[in-house]
């Protein structure tokens, strides 16, 4: 890119460009894009540019994750990726491009700061100034999903320590380096005790070690709604991936507009800047979308990079250009002098970089700041892992749906130290002592339990016993014990 003011000449110090990798997405993508790139090249952005395909027209050559083997190469070189919204093709292999890019390039941490711009932005909250933490790789988004019988589909949930570990230490980090106060977990351990439970454990281990910041958590249905209704009650969000995912667009909305929201998904290798929303295929070609959330992505990649100074200068052009009330339609309101399109508020911006906003707080120079790298995994205490039983799922119909007439046939071939303990039916007790009332899928968990430890050859066998019956099990879970502790959520009597 090439400096194209002599304003931006006289105020910003010469230095080499940075190499980053661009792609101007589909729908809006190419649009915002090409406004987001006019406002960096006047305001002295040093960036030397390489331009991937990304999305859409990639699907359409059959390359099911979105992304060609040249666009790999980009990313690992440059280490930036700034990207305008994608589509992804419903239906059929594809996967989404954003999870495989998180996922593949380890951006564990997915920033988006959301902040009202009251009274220049509409909003309930004029207060709201809040950064959400979002833990990218994991969890649901793992995207393993099986259709199991001709009634129930399953998708597993997957989280680690180490990746707890890594997102909740990120956070406290960020909070600390960027003045925030408080760091505010939000998880459902009060029902996945297992799995959201080792989020709150890990929050909890972490966050003891940070002193300096409050910390709390809370359960995130109700953490959703308070966000929604006292925004200023939150500082720093830290959260699992489909929580933050969803939680983050409330949060933007509420500010103002979804539209006004950029982020960060940053790695120990490599980060992306994209705006939060999607590419909106119907607007595309009309110069009428806000390219403010890919313009705010670009200015916290320049705070990434290291060009603080650039960064201040479009966020307080930005800012003025919104008190000027040169709005587009998605944020129009009373404030509202003149209502532009796309390139026109790209221009509007430019207009005003040197300027500082006269009521809204102006954005300062800063240091970029340190990615924050996962220190090795300290040794860990060793830990008895017992195999004492098994979990086998069944498709079963028959019986009119009976679990006694399952558990009957089961307990024909049970074997004396592996016996049936309960079956439950989409994770309700059913066997033994169930209720009439429950409805019952084609779906069975069928748990079989040892008085002691098991050895892998005695499921096996229950297995052959259980496939004589031409029963049709789907599915088995080992259950082990972890020093003495189940691993497994229990049922009732267990």
């Amino acid at each position: 890119m090439t400096i194209s003011s002599q304003q931006s000449l006289d105020s910003v110090p010469a230095r080499l460009p940075t190499p980053i990798t661009v792609a101007f997405g589909d729908g809006i993508g190419p649009s915002l894009m090409s406004a987001t790139l006019r406002v960096l090249d006047a305001a002295g952005a040093a960036l030397a540019p390489e331009v991937v395909t990304l999305g859409e027209s990639v699907y359409q050559q059959g390359i099911t994750s979105g992304i060609e083997r040249a666009s790999w190469d980009s990313l690992r070189r440059t280490g930036v990726l700034l990207k305008a919204p994608i589509t992804t093709p419903q239906g059929g292999g594809y996967k989404s491009l954003n999870v495989t890019l998180r996922k593949t390039l380890g951006l564990y941490a997915n920033v988006r700061p959301c902040r009202a711009y009251a009274p220049y932005v509409p909003t309930l909250h004029p207060a709201l100034d809040l950064v959400i933490i979002r833990e990218n790789e994991e969890d649901l988004y793992a995207g393993i999903e099986h259709r199991q019988t001709r009634e129930v589909v399953q998708c597993l949930k997957l989280i680690t320590r180490e990746g707890c570990e890594r997102i909740v230490r990120y956070a406290f980090e960020y909070a600390r380096q960027h003045g925030r106060r408080k760091v505010t977990a939000l998880s459902k351990d009060n029902i996945m005790k297992m799995t959201d439970g080792l989020f709150h454990r890990v929050f909890d281990e972490i966050g003891a070690e940070y002193p300096d910041l409050e910390r709390e958590h809370q359960i995130i249905d109700i953490g959703t709604a308070r966000v929604a209704v006292h925004p200023e009650y939150y500082d720093v969000i830290v959260t699992l991936n489909l929580y933050g995912d969803i939680l983050s667009d409330v949060a933007a909305e509420v500010a103002g507009s979804v539209g006004l929201a950029g982020s960060a998904n940053v790695g120990e290798q490599v980060a992306m800047f994209e705006a939060i929303h999607g590419s909106a295929p119907d607007l595309a070609g009309q110069d009428v979308a806000n390219p403010s959330g890919l313009l705010q992505a670009a200015v916290l990649m320049l705070y990434h990079i290291g060009q603080g100074e650039v960064a201040a200068r479009v966020q307080n052009a930005w800012l003025r250009t919104l008190e000027d009330g040169v709005h587009t339609a998605d944020i129009a309101g009373p404030q509202t002098r003149t209502r532009v399109g796309t390139q026109a508020f790209a221009t509007a911006v430019i207009k005003r970089l040197g300027q500082t906003p006269q009521a809204l707080p102006a954005a300062r120079n800063r240091a970029p700041q340190p990615t924050w790298v996962a220190p090795p995994a300290a040794p860990s205490a060793p830990i008895l892992k017992q195999l004492v039983g098994t979990d086998v799922f069944f498709e079963w119909s028959e019986g009119e749906r009976d679990p006694q007439v399952l558990a009957a046939a089961l307990q024909q071939v049970e074997q004396p130290d592996l016996t049936l303990r309960m079956i439950t039916n989409r994770g309700v007790v059913v066997w033994p002592d169930g209720f009439p009332e429950t409805r019952r899928a084609d779906h069975w968990r069928c748990r079989f339990l040892g008085a002691g430890p098991v050895e892998h050859l005695q499921v096996i066998e229950l297995l052959r016993r259980i496939n004589l019956t031409g029963l049709d099990f789907i599915k088995t879970e080992h259950l082990y014990t972890f020093d003495g502790v189940p691993g497994y959520s229990l049922g009732q009597g267990q």
